[in-house]
């Protein structure tokens, strides 16, 4: 469950997606609110849409600033309602959800490493016109021989309802210590929908056939080409905190997504 934190806010820091709408709010609450450094603020304030949020999210990790977001993007699951009266009483008041990214290393056709990391999700993807074909491995046994697919995710709670759910994944309540494994457009074997796997599952994914069926890896939305080698587990030891309004948390609205028709 959400911790409740009751906090005075004397320093904010904003940031802002670069549409016109966020920029304007940004420039609205800095009137009003005033602005600091990041690296000295109580609170983040992001303005933009649910890829904002994880820009800022990736870029703030380490501070272990909570991040407070307002939707001036599209979607905005990630973001609270956008409001310029009464900020720091909705700081707070605001509850936190903690998550754990998802470490993605990867080992590319030339045979460079790289790693990145990811809120959401990391998927593969086929580069072209043939379907991939993957080797699934999970705490060093392997799971599934072949998989013949467009490609595969791993998604955490708090992006299981993003691209996971569209890809037909199950829907991970936030406090949930799982992963789900889901398949992409799987061709063979046909009937396969996914794993749930623990939290502290060590997935290792093996492109077979790399040069004639090339795979792209992606983690949230940065993206290596041509991989070969792909592994991926959660982060426990790195955590972020995002602030919700009470009622209005990342828990209850992925609870409140199941019941969608």
């Amino acid at each position: 469950m959400p911790a409740r934190r009751r906090r005075t806010f004397k320093s904010i820091a904003f940031v802002a997606s670069s549409g016109s709408p966020a920029q304007e709010a940004k420039r609205r609450l800095t009137e009003r609110y005033g602005d600091c450094a990041p690296k000295d603020a109580d609170a983040i304030v992001a303005l933009g849409g649910d890829g904002l949020m994880l820009v800022a999210l990736r870029q703030f990790l380490d501070a272990g600033t909570p991040i407070y977001g307002m939707n001036r993007g599209s979607v905005g699951f990630l973001m609270n309602d956008y409001r310029e009266d009464e900020l720091l009483e909705r700081l707070a008041a605001a509850e936190v959800s903690t998550i754990h990214p998802l470490q993605m290393q990867v080992l590319d056709a030339d045979g460079i490493e790289r790693e990145a990391m990811a809120i959401n999700e990391v998927s593969m993807f086929r580069e072209t016109y043939q379907a991939a074909k993957l080797r699934l491995s999970v705490d060093g046994t392997i799971r599934m021989e072949e998989l013949i697919c467009d490609g595969v995710l791993v998604a955490t709670p708090a992006g299981s309802t993003a691209y996971n759910l569209s890809a037909y994944g199950p829907i991970l309540p936030m406090n949930a210590k799982l992963l789900a494994l889901t398949p992409i457009c799987p061709f063979r074997p046909r009937r396969w929908r996914g794993a749930l796997l623990p939290n502290k599952a060590k997935i290792r994914i093996e492109i077979l056939e790399a040069a004639k069926r090339p795979v792209s890896a992606v983690a949230d939305n940065i993206e290596f080409r041509s991989v070969v080698d792909v592994h991926i587990v959660e982060d426990a030891k790195r955590s972020m905190q995002m602030m919700f309004d009470p009622g209005h948390t990342l828990g209850e609205r992925i609870l409140t997504e199941q019941f969608r028709y």
